[in-house]
């Protein structure tokens, strides 16, 4: 643990969320966490497993999914590094309602439930900052239900691509989305088939709004793919 705080930095210089932590209550949690780091495609827990810690990523990218009709997976969220996830489910003791699983190597800070529960009893700023932060969550998650269900393919599938634009930047060239991701798991973040999102992609392409390079996505035309997603 020591070895990777090292390398990665203490949990409160990572999220401004645990500042309001007293040194006591630092160095409890110090006791009471570790630092996993997990394989591409590595499962982290299922849905229906008991939270045992709560998590933030550190490095890599988390995937939320739930499973639906026929097994399809629906992803709901995509987490970047100092996002934290499973504290809804740890908070009131609940199974975990979604799966979450590594899109490429992945560093994650573990907090043992109990230690959380603790902490977040005997702060009351570190309370309210909680609170706040699930408040957020449940926000997104509201916009996500209205736009998967009632937007068409192409409104889906822009939104998705300008998510992952002003989730993970772009890279140097300033156009190409800094997060290459398998055109399966597009579709299952746009609430498709991956035949109609490859299909689709063609026709952004064949239309001058990216560019496409293998697993590469390069944006061309950003205020025009705004204007399709908001259409829906």
């Amino acid at each position: 643990m020591r070895k990777y705080q090292e390398e990665f930095g203490k949990l409160w210089d990572m999220n401004p969320l645990w500042s309001s932590l007293t040194p006591e209550q630092k160095a409890f949690i110090d006791t009471n966490s570790e630092i996993k780091k997990y394989r591409k495609n590595e499962m982290i827990h299922r849905e229906g497993d008991m939270p045992t810690h709560i998590m933030m990523v550190i490095s890599g990218t988390v995937r939320l999914s739930k499973e639906g009709v026929g097994q399809r997976v629906q992803i709901i969220r995509l987490l970047k590094p100092h996002d934290m996830f499973g504290y809804r489910s740890a908070i009131v003791g609940d199974a975990h309602s979604s799966c979450a699983s590594t899109l490429e190597p992945t560093v994650v800070y573990r907090v043992r439930r109990e230690a959380f529960l603790k902490v977040v009893q005997h702060n009351n700023e570190f309370c309210f900052s909680v609170l706040a932060a699930m408040a957020k969550d449940l926000a997104i998650s509201e916009s996500r239900t209205v736009n998967l269900t009632q937007k068409h393919i192409r409104g889906r599938l822009a939104e998705s691509l300008l998510t992952l634009r002003h989730t993970y930047g772009l890279d140097e060239d300033g156009a190409t989305i800094a997060m290459y991701m398998a055109r399966e798991d597009l579709a299952n973040m746009s609430n498709m088939t991956t035949s109609n999102a490859i299909r689709t992609l063609s026709q952004f392409a064949g239309e001058g709004l990216i560019a496409i390079d293998g697993r590469k996505i390069k944006i061309l035309d950003e205020d025009e793919l705004t204007r399709i997603s908001r259409l829906g």
